[in-house]
This record gives structure tokens, sequence and C-alpha cells, in this order.
């Protein structure tokens, strides 16, 4: 390795002397100490950084990875336990709002929560009257998960602006409305597949959802044309979204459907 001094005139600037500076600094030590005792002092721990850049190296990495390095040293768990570092969540899948990867606070602004899995078409959407016991023990272990969720954001998360979610095919109107009613800020709500999701969510909309920008409720099977109509009616400013909702055929009660079992058996009876 070799090192030469570099003449620098006075013309330039005071950052190129201490360029200029550092070289000779570097030479000597290399001349008088040997490279490895000069590359060891050159050496800067990821520690020695400062909190902003330590955030934004933070910012490049997954949930788990962060989780992974903040178990390392107290001063990077300071890191992870900031809420600036927060502003964005994404699962997928109920059971990972269980984990301990990630922080709710008033930094959040975007959250998702998208559910793509066979399970939600073949247990989850089902009338819970026709769920078979089988059936209703595997809800059982997930079906409040991402109501529970929803209830700690809407008390640490005041600042959301847009929230996703999709196959959650547990959470009520009663969910949504909640969180129209503590986080003011929302401007963009979207659901999709969301079977128990009704015309209560849009009057929801209507009478918190002051910010609201954007609604989406596609694949919502208990969303009717008239709760859609209300929406447009008394909040024009919303734009309104619902792909499939109001032609899907909704849900119905074991009462609704015992008067055709009826009939069934009568013709079956006299044919």
């Amino acid at each position: 390795m070799c090192l030469r001094r570099h003449h620098v005139s006075r013309s330039h600037n005071t950052g190129c002397g201490l360029i200029v500076s550092a070289y000779q600094q570097a030479y000597h030590c290399l001349r008088d100490e040997g490279p490895l005792s000069v590359l060891a002092r050159l050496t800067m721990h990821l520690t020695q950084l400062n909190h902003e850049c330590l955030l934004h190296l933070f910012s490049f990495l997954d949930k788990d990875s962060r989780r992974s390095l903040s178990l390392t040293c107290n001063q990077l768990r300071e890191i992870f336990m900031d809420p600036c570092l927060w502003n964005l969540l994404h699962f997928s899948s109920p059971c990972q709002l269980k984990g301990d990867n990630f922080v709710l606070g008033p930094s959040l602004r975007y959250l998702t929560i998208c559910w793509y899995s066979s399970r939600v078409l073949q247990v989850c959407n089902i009338e819970d009257w026709l769920k078979t016991s089988f059936q209703r023990d595997i809800c059982s272990k997930h079906e409040s998960l991402v109501s529970r969720f929803l209830a700690h954001v809407c008390h640490t998360c005041p600042n959301l602006l847009k929230l996703t979610l999709s196959g959650c095919g547990h959470i009520t109107d009663q969910d949504v409305i909640s969180v129209l009613r503590s986080c003011r800020k929302l401007r963009c709500l979207h659901l999709e597949n969301c079977v128990r999701i009704t015309d209560r969510s849009l009057e929801g909309v209507v009478a918190h959802g002051d910010g609201l920008e954007e609604v989406t409720v596609d694949f919502c099977r208990n969303i009717t044309q008239t709760g859609l109509q209300t929406v447009s009616d008394k909040s024009p400013g919303i734009q309104l979204s619902a792909e499939r909702s109001a032609g899907m055929i909704p849900d119905s009660t074991p009462e609704k459907r015992e008067p055709l079992r009826r009939t069934l058996q009568k013709v079956l009876l006299f044919s």
C-alpha cells in the first residue's frame, strides 16, 4: 500500500486541506506503526453512528431483521423501540399480529393486514350457523386476533392515514367504526373479502369519516346497493369503490331458510 503526499495550492478550500492532513497523518502512521494498527484505528463500529443514522439503516430491514439486530445491545434495542421507525406495517397472516418484532405507536401511518389463504374461503367465510364443529374449532384459534389488534391500534395510533384489511373474515362493523372514531386523520379505508362487514360500516363512514378521501369495499358480500348509495348521497367527496360487493349473495339466517326447507320437504313428500 502506498500513500503519496499531494501538493494542494492555497486557493483550495479548507476541506481539501483537511483531506491532505489526513493523508499525511495516515502516511506517517503507516511508516511508524504499520498498516494493521492504522486499520484498527480507522475502523468504525455500528454503535458509533448517531441515532438518526441508525434509524435510517434500520428502515431498510424487515421486521424480523430489526428485532434480531436489536437483541445485540441496548443501544440498538433503543432504535428498535423508537416509534419513529414504525410508520408502516404489513402483515400477511393474523398470527403475525401476536409477534414481538414490531412496535405500535403514534408514528404509524400505513397499516395492512392481508390474509390470502384457502382457509379464508373454505372455513372463515362460511356463515357461522353453517359451520361444522371442526370448522368452528379452527376459527376459534384466530377469530379475535385482528379485532384485538385493531382495538390496540385505536389506543396507540391516532395518526393512522391508511388502513387495508383483506381476507379478514372475522372483523365486524364495530371494529371498523372504532377505528373511524379513534383515528380521525384516516384518509383511505380499504376492505376486501371481509364477509362480516355490512352497511353499518358504511353508516360509520358517513358519521365518523370526516377526513376520508377513499373507501373501498370489494367482495364484501353483505354490502348492499342501498348502503353504497347512502355514502354517495351523504358523503359525495369520498371516492367509493365496491367491486362485486352489492351483487353478491348476502348471508342468510336459519329462520329465513326454514320455509324453503319445508317447501322442499312437501314437494318430495307429495311427488
